[in-house]
């Protein structure tokens, strides 16, 4: 069965963006960079893969999840399928687009619960905080690029998680120089 990543650059205080969504503060260039743009390159939006002259190897994921403000940052400037190179799906109870490439879901859990039953390479779930909370029953796997910066307030990791505590193990961590940690862990079943 497919698994849900969510792979996520967050702040050692636990925070995705700061608070007015943008998440500029986290490092673009270090040694960690060359991991990112290879292991991870299919979670990288399809126009900016092309700005650096590469494609998605897609190997990793084939879907990606995301909610409406990680949508939207694409979408403010006419990017309507930021994911061309994966099948898009984007939670949301109100926004909605033109682009028929691009699938709106009021039920992300429903939504991705079929689709961990398909075949195919695993489920990217790009964001933001209050939907990573909503879908934690069904996060198999998490990768975390731990960034070495305090952002003291915004976008937490997880928002809204309500009910029993999620356990996970950890599976593998890789630290760069640049400070920054890729840390992995899965489910504890």
């Amino acid at each position: 069965m497919r698994e849900l990543v969510y792979y996520i650059a967050v702040s050692i205080d636990g925070r995705i963006a700061a608070p007015d969504g943008s998440f500029d503060a986290f490092p673009l260039e270090g040694d960690h960079m060359e991991t990112l743009l290879t292991e991870y390159a299919d979670a990288l939006p399809t126009h900016v893969l092309a700005s650096m002259g590469l494609e998605a190897p897609r190997t990793r994921f084939n879907t990606v999840i995301q909610g409406w403000n990680s949508y939207a940052v694409a979408h403010s400037v006419g990017i309507t399928r930021p994911y061309a190179h994966l099948r898009e799906f984007v939670a949301t109870r109100t926004k909605d687009t033109t682009d028929p490439a691009v699938t709106f879901t009021r039920d992300a859990l429903s939504t991705v619960q079929k689709l961990k039953q398909d075949d195919g390479l695993d489920i990217y779930l790009c964001g933001g905080g209050n939907l990573a909370g909503h879908l934690l029953p069904e996060i198999d796997r998490l990768i975390l690029k731990r960034n070495p910066i305090i952002l003291g307030a915004g976008i937490s990791l997880f928002g809204g998680v309500t009910g029993r505590p999620a356990s996970f193990h950890p599976v593998h961590a890789r630290r760069f120089s640049s400070g920054v940690v890729i840390e992995e862990y899965e489910r504890a079943r």
